[in-house]
């Protein structure tokens, strides 16, 4: 049987069919004629989640989403046809997640039960859940910036005012002023503690000779015979009482001239008489003193 042209061209669109058929499913990550398991997750949304969306567990690849079958009459009811690994158990409790990262790749990524020994059957239905991922906290964020906006521009515009105040200009070159100031002051101190370290040796010796001056001085302290001195002290206060006690006698000289109002009287007219002959003989020399040549009296 002689084919025509026509037949062979049918036949290399249909080859290329199947072909490009495959490769497309082979670039999903699905096959034909896969033996995966098949489970249903349950969905009341499925934002970003498709077909052939790759599915994980800890991390690994262990199948993928075949398909999505929505409910018209139930729309929070959407099901995901799901393949997975045969080689894969998966406990009873668990769930299906719709990730995200950063980039917007989307995936499904399976959290396992806690019991290895209770296992689900092949076509069971898990719970499908959205995690929230960095956009989505970002999304439910976006409110409270919003709100807090009109803050940060009055809190920015306060602080736009108090930067245009010289004060504050004049506050930093205070403050460089008092930095150059501490320099300067550490700088002399430092050379304080230099000059310091440098006479410390002769201030020492000094105080060495202070303290054994005053050692001498101590000892020469302790020879003074202190019952001698305080023997004289106590005569010569005995003499004082002595004194003292002639003086308040009405014995003695001293005693009448302190006691005797009459010697007092009379010592005091005697003075008084002697000042008077004093002035008459300072105005009347002649009558106390005759000189003459030829010892003529006047």
């Amino acid at each position: 049987m002689k084919l025509t042209n026509e037949v062979k061209i049918a036949l290399v669109a249909i080859v290329g069919i199947v072909l490009l058929f495959f490769g497309l499913q082979y670039l999903k990550g699905m096959s034909m004629f896969s033996t995966d398991d098949h489970y249903y997750a349950r969905f009341s949304d499925v934002t970003g989640m498709s077909a052939a969306s790759p599915i994980y567990a800890n991390g690994f690849k262990v199948g993928v989403v075949e398909r999505i079958d929505y409910d018209y009459s139930r729309p929070d009811n959407i099901v995901a046809v799901i393949s997975i690994d045969p080689r894969l158990s998966l406990p009873k409790g668990t769930c299906a997640e719709i990730s995200s990262d950063l980039l917007g790749n989307v995936k499904l990524e399976l959290k396992l039960g806690s019991n290895p020994l209770d296992l689900l059957a092949k076509g069971d239905t898990l719970l499908g859940s959205i995690q929230q991922g960095v956009m989505g906290k970002a999304a439910t964020m976006v409110p409270q910036i919003e709100q807090m906006l009109p803050k940060l521009d009055s809190i920015l515009a306060s602080v736009n005012a108090l930067l245009a105040d010289p004060a504050i200009a004049n506050a930093v070159h205070n403050v460089d002023q008092i930095t150059a100031n501490l320099t300067t002051t550490t700088h002399e101190l430092h050379q304080l503690s230099a000059s310091l370290n440098q006479q410390l040796p002769q201030m020492l010796t000094k105080a060495d000779g202070v303290l054994t001056n005053t050692e001498g001085l101590t000892r020469q302290l302790n020879n003074v015979d202190v019952a001698a001195t305080m023997s004289k002290v106590d005569q010569t206060l005995a003499n004082v009482q002595q004194m003292t006690q002639a003086l308040n006698s009405k014995e003695g000289t001293l005693g009448l001239l302190m006691h005797d109002a009459q010697l007092y009287n009379n010592l005091n007219a005697t003075m008084g008489s002697a000042d008077k002959l004093l002035i008459d003989l300072k105005e009347h020399p002649k009558r106390y003193v005759h000189f003459s040549i030829f010892g003529k009296k006047d």
